[in-house]
Formats: structure tokens, sequence, C-alpha cells
């Protein structure tokens, strides 16, 4: 008896051996976790590099080859500085199997999709004029400028992570509006020129006027009991070799708290000299000789004045000039 429950014993474990062995065969046939690549998908990244890979869009786990290999699986470039890119788990899943992983092999957890965009850093248009204003400052265009406003900001300029050593060189710029100005201001990274922009400014002068403080009839001299000279900020420069209009006449009636403008004043005129209808002498003088004669203005003459004058011995007419002795002399 005792032998036959040896027996039963020892075939017992023989057959556990073997199951174990068989077990363990399957299980070698079946794939491990090892085997398996995990990728987490986020909903939102942003890189550092222009160029897409798995490993820098997603979480990869798995065998540490495995992962090695998805993780360089390339998606794309970012080409356009702001540029974002969508990736789905379908293009995920595909882009596995294209590099020799199958998507049996493949668990995709996390987001449907993640939007990649890429790590950058801004300068503000605002900052552009800022800095221009500073420029014209110490660069005006012009001496009696005294304020210059921005036509209008540029806008935000991206620049990407990897430049380094950013600098702003501005300079004055080509303008053809005589009121205008513009500065040109290139982004300059590493030694390269990666962006440029314009700002264009409209320019306030310095100006002075003269202003009536009194009517002032026709003919009247201007001078400073009635009129003051008033500064201001104009659009447009002041003219070249303004002074005050003083000792000129008015050529109109003036009322009070006018503007003078050019064509109101002018140079008070010389006294009549000689007369219309009066005997003047016609005096021709050159290197050694001296000719006179009588004739009759036909007009009335000042001094550096041109009229006509008839000769009255040949009766015919001349032009002369009036000197301030009142004679004439003829122009040859």
């Amino acid at each position: 008896m005792s032998s036959k429950v040896s027996i039963v014993i020892i075939i017992c474990l023989v057959t556990s051996v073997l199951l174990c062995q068989a077990s363990a065969v399957n299980k070698s046939d079946e794939p491990g976790k090892d085997s398996v690549l995990k990728v987490h998908l986020p909903r939102e990244i942003t890189i550092k590099d222009d160029c897409l890979k798995l490993g820098q869009i997603s979480i990869i786990m798995g065998k540490e080859s495995l992962v090695s290999r998805a993780g360089e699986i390339a998606f794309g470039r970012i080409s356009v500085p702001g540029q974002q890119i969508v990736i789905d788990r379908q293009m995920v899943l595909s882009r596995l199997a294209c590099n020799g992983i199958p998507t049996s092999k493949v668990i995709l957890t996390g987001a449907e999709k993640v939007t990649v965009k890429q790590q950058q850093r801004t300068i503000k248009g605002s900052k552009f004029a800022e800095l221009a204003g500073a420029f014209l400052k110490k660069n005006p265009p012009a001496g009696s400028v005294c304020r210059w406003d921005p036509i209008r900001i540029p806008k935000d300029l991206t620049i990407p992570t990897e430049a380094n050593d950013i600098k702003l060189f501005p300079r004055l710029g080509r303008s053809s509006v005589r009121n205008q100005a513009k500065v040109h201001i290139a982004v300059i990274a590493d030694g390269k020129e990666i962006g440029a922009c314009e700002i264009p400014f409209r320019l306030k002068y310095h100006y002075r006027k003269a202003v009536t403080t009194a009517d002032i009839p026709t003919g009247t001299v201007i001078s400073s009991d009635n009129v003051k000279i008033e500064k201001t900020i104009s659009n447009e420069p002041e003219p070249a070799g303004w002074k005050p209009p003083y000792g000129l006449i008015a050529k109109r009636r003036l009322s009070a708290k006018t503007t003078l403008l050019a064509n109101m004043v002018g140079p008070v005129k010389p006294a009549v000299i000689v007369g219309r209808n009066k005997n003047v002498l016609i005096r021709i003088k050159l290197p050694g000789l001296l000719v006179t004669a009588i004739g009759k203005t036909l007009q009335d003459g000042r001094a550096g004045e041109y009229i006509k004058v008839r000769n009255v011995d040949s009766q015919r007419i001349l032009l002369v000039r009036v000197n301030e002795d009142g004679s004439v002399e003829p122009i040859l």
C-alpha cells in the first residue's frame, strides 16, 4: 500500500514540473511588458527646436531600445515663427508603423491630439517705437524739430529661442515727405540680421508767428506797438531766414489777432524823386566821356526804379534808371 502511494506522489510531482515548464514556454511565447510601447500625449506642449520628434512631443515608456528608437521619429518642422502644429493619435500610430513598430505593440494614452508650438521670444512693437524715438532725440533730423509722434507702431517680432546675442541697431531712413522722418531698426542675432522694421514719425517744429494786437490800416508801419511775436509748435518748419516783420508796411487793412503772412506786408517804398511830366537830366557817363541831355518823364520814379523818359531833342523814348540825385541814366 505504501509503495502505491509513493508511486502516485512521484507521478504527481513529475506532472507538476511538466506543467510548470509548459506554462513557462507558453509565457515566453506571449509578448511581454517590455515589448509594448506606451505613448502618452499631452494636450499642448512647447519645444525649443523647430524640428518635431516623438520624444519631444510625448512621454514614451517601454523597453529602452524601443523608446530610444521611437523618440527619434520625426513629425515635420516649424517653418514660420508662431506656427502651431497639431498631431493626433492616428498620425502617431502611422509614423510608428512606418518605422517598424506595429500598432499592436503600442498603447496610446492622454489627449486625442497634441498642439505643438515653438518656444520663442517676442520684441514688442512698442519697444521698437520707444527705441526709434530715443534715437531721434539724439539725432534730430532738423534743428527746429521739437517733437516726433509715431504714425504707426510696428508689429511684434518673434525671435526663435536659439538666437543669442540679440542687438537692435537704429538708423535714420529716407523720407520723401518734408515733415516726416523714418527710423529703420535692424535686429541682429549672432552677427546675422534676422529681422527689421521701419517706424515713420510725424515731426513737430518750433515756430514763430507775428500776430496783430490791434486793427492796422493800409500803409501802416509794422512795429512792436501793433504786432507781437508768439512761439508755437507747427507741423511745418519755420521759413528759412524768418525774422519779425518790423519796419514793413501793411498792404491792406488788418484786423486785430490776425497772423501775418508774407503777402500781407511789404517793404516801405522810397519817396518819389522824379514826378511824371517833369524835366530830368539824362546823363551818360563813360570812361573819359560825359554826355548829358534833357528829357521828360513819362511816369513817377523812385531811386533805383526803371522808368521811361522822352529825349526832348530827339523825341526818342528811353528806358532809364533813376539815380538818388534825381538824374536818370539810360540802359545801354
